[in-house]
């Protein structure tokens, strides 16, 4: 994985967490949900990046 996709996969991941948050603390169930969603495709494309990586 290059160490850009890493960055990228890493600032998502915040940014998710940041969203769940603030929606936890706004009692706001959408922008929680978005920030959950934001984590998971960053930990998936992370899953990807690793099996490539294994293959190279």
């Amino acid at each position: 994985m290059g160490l850009d996709d890493k960055i990228k996969n890493a600032a998502q991941d915040v940014s998710g967490k940041a969203k769940e948050t603030a929606g936890k603390h706004g009692d706001d169930e959408k922008l929680q949900r978005e920030g959950e969603g934001d984590q998971k495709k960053a930990s998936l494309k992370n899953a990807g990046e690793n099996v490539k990586d294994a293959f190279k």
